[in-house]
């Protein structure tokens, strides 16, 4: 098996063992992230989906422990502003929660890759 399906069975197996609705939402993320830019990858690092730009980590997904709500992890999120993002007691990341059981707002998490992608890129 290649390096890239087992990398795709690796990320496949983190969505498999997360409950509904967060899973669900998880997936929508994933999708939404890969769709913004071709040029963005996914991978299991730290046991956690993240999302490789020009061989950057620019951001990842997880579920909040205290909230149980899906987030958007934002590698050097502390470098950027956007009204949904939090610090929490992170040094260098920023999160933007997501309530699993809402519509994803699609244009703010736009913004937020377009943010991103123009730090990290």
């Amino acid at each position: 098996m290649s390096e890239a399906n087992l990398r795709m069975k690796s990320t496949d197996l983190f969505y498999s063992k997360v409950d509904e609705p967060n899973k669900s939402c998880l997936l929508a993320l994933r999708d939404l992230i890969l769709s913004f830019d071709s040029g963005i990858t996914h991978e299991l690092k730290y046991g956690m989906p993240f999302f490789i730009y020009k061989g950057k980590m620019i951001c990842y997904l997880w579920t909040h422990k205290k909230f149980l709500k899906p987030y958007i992890g934002v590698v050097d999120g502390n470098k950027m502003e956007h009204p949904g993002l939090l610090l929490e007691k992170r040094a260098r990341m920023k999160i933007l929660l997501v309530d699993a059981e809402k519509d994803l707002d699609v244009k703010s998490i736009k913004l937020l890759l377009k943010k991103i992608l123009a730090l990290r890129g």
